[in-house]
């Protein structure tokens, strides 16, 4: 009887893109290892921390693992019920964006930022919420104006005053990273949605005026230009000091690395290692042959994303489209401004890389971004073999 059940044929049985899946768990995988590796010397060195080397490696193995635990629960969650409740979570996120700056006491200043709410156990990012919560409102909004997307007035100003808003919160915290990946990813959704190219061309026109006033308004930013322009070389004890020790980082790695563990930059020589320029020590550890290995899992997660909205769009799944659509855009800028910023190719922008970089916030939204994914590709499987959703 056992044997026969195990040897019933499986033709019937519906499931996900594995593939991507694997993918995910790799690039998790390689991140936890690697975050160990880039924070050891930090944690080592910190009286705050108890000079506990495995700091960092303890706190990223429990936002992997709760990651993982929220996305299984948001993969049981229909696509449909997160178009539903599109417009509630978004006021919710906003809202969010609101306490953090509002909040009794501050809310966690990091390094001039705030940007956070200090829990218990850990510091909450709302930003990277947004990061999901964004996406899934333009897909909603872009669903509901699909017959009025032509429309300056129904299509474009609402959602500017949406944006703006957003804006608006970001920049007072300031994050601009998070602004930048966030518009661009509305942008896209809306552009894939259908919208007037007149329009479309009008918001890029738009969006860059505003990219130049917010760069302008702050000389911080002006220095990140500067450096970017100019290159590290010509302020290397200052403003650039943290790009020409990513430089180093990556020469130092040649093709297959200085060995697992062997860096030398990440001995407090280059900040944010284990954050922000993580793919510097990945090279200088693992080489081009690391580096590319991240770089191709993530193309193929982006890919994957952009196929599984393919599939949705010929099974007429709009919003379940522009929504896979939209987390791959997302995943995609985010991935280009951190490792464009490492590789000194863009300007530095305090973004993580998805997946592999240390961070809570981060690593739980997109966790529960990768399983929508899932969920959509599992949907479109069950729709073509005539199964309900």
């Amino acid at each position: 009887m056992v044997a026969t059940t195990f040897n019933r044929p499986r033709a019937h049985i519906v499931t996900y893109d594995q593939n991507l899946l694997w993918a995910m768990l790799v690039l998790l995988g390689i991140g936890l290892v690697m975050v160990f590796s880039a924070s050891i010397a930090i944690a080592d060195n910190s009286k705050a921390l108890q000079y506990n080397s495995h700091h960092y490696l303890i706190r990223q193995a429990i936002f992997i693992t709760l990651g993982l635990m929220v996305g299984a629960v948001a993969f049981k969650v229909p696509v449909g019920w997160w178009q539903k409740m599109a417009p509630t979570l978004f006021i919710f996120g906003i809202i969010l964006l609101i306490v953090v700056l509002i909040i009794p006491g501050g809310s966690g200043k990091i390094k001039g930022a705030q940007r956070w709410i200090p829990l218990y156990f850990v510091n909450f990012q709302p930003s990277e919420v947004m990061k999901l919560l964004v996406p899934m409102y333009v897909a909603d909004f872009a669903v509901r104006k699909a017959e009025s997307m032509n429309d300056f007035k129904r299509s474009f100003l609402p959602m500017l005053a949406v944006m703006l808003l957003i804006g608006v919160l970001l920049l007072l915290q300031p994050d601009y990273g998070a602004f930048a990946v966030m518009t661009a990813t509305a942008i896209s959704i809306l552009w894939l949605g259908g919208m007037n190219i007149k329009i479309f061309i009008g918001i890029l026109v738009l969006f860059g005026a505003s990219l130049t006033a917010f760069i302008f308004s702050a000389a911080y930013r002006l220095d990140r230009i500067r450096i970017f322009l100019d290159g590290p070389w010509s302020d290397p004890w200052d403003k650039g000091y943290q790009l020409s020790h990513s430089f180093m980082a990556y020469g130092r790695g040649e093709w297959f690395g200085v060995g697992l563990g062997a860096s030398i930059e990440k001995l407090l020589y280059l900040p944010d290692a284990h954050t922000d320029f993580l793919l510097a020590v990945i090279a200088e550890e693992l080489g081009f042959v690391g580096v590319l290995t991240v770089i191709g899992l993530l193309a193929f997660i982006v890919v994957t994303g952009f196929r599984i909205a393919k599939e949705a769009i010929r099974l007429e799944r709009h919003f379940a489209a522009l929504f896979a659509q939209g987390i791959s855009v997302w995943i995609g800028i985010q991935s280009i401004i951190n490792i464009g910023g490492s590789m000194g190719f863009l300007p530095s922008k305090g973004l993580t890389l998805p997946l592999l970089s240390f961070g809570g916030s981060s690593m739980l939204v997109v966790c529960v971004a990768m399983a929508i994914l899932l969920k959509v590709d599992f949907e479109n499987k069950r729709i073509q073999r005539g199964l309900p959703v």
